[in-house]
């Protein structure tokens, strides 16, 4: 005589919870990810031309600096004086010297005013700056 219950085995279940915390931290990585990869695009810049203009690799840190057309300097989506320009860069190059800063100048921006944000950038001790441009269209 078999008294015994025959049980049947337990269904195999799946774990919910381990799969959401792998997808919130996939989601996590790609939105960090993509919110730190970008170039300032948001600001009205029209970027003059060059036959060797290529859009380089960022560098880890770089700084990009918007020069519009009537010469409003921009850092990080905030207007700033030179003034103030230079006392962030000045700190920016005490803590890490050999600081790479991309100046991004509208092609109708006045000479003076790109020869300002230059001069504002020796006299912090940022020596390692670049002048965005963009690809020549073929003619």
């Amino acid at each position: 005589m078999n008294f015994r219950k025959k049980s049947k085995g337990a269904l195999p279940t799946f774990q919910m919870t381990a799969m959401m915390d792998i997808v919130f931290l996939l989601l996590c990585f790609f939105v960090t990810t993509s919110v730190f990869s970008q170039w300032e695009y948001e600001v009205a810049i029209t970027l003059p031309s060059a036959q060797s203009g290529k859009v380089p690799d960022r560098l880890p840190g770089e700084i990009i600096i918007n020069i519009t057309d009537d010469g409003r300097v921009s850092v990080n989506q905030q207007n700033l004086t030179l003034d103030v320009l230079k006392e962030r860069l000045k700190k920016l190059a005490s803590f890490y010297p050999g600081q790479p800063v991309v100046l991004r100048a509208d092609k109708a921006t006045p000479y003076e005013k790109l020869m300002k944000v230059i001069d504002t950038c020796r006299q912090a001790d940022i020596w390692n700056f670049s002048m965005a441009t963009k690809e020549a269209e073929e003619k």
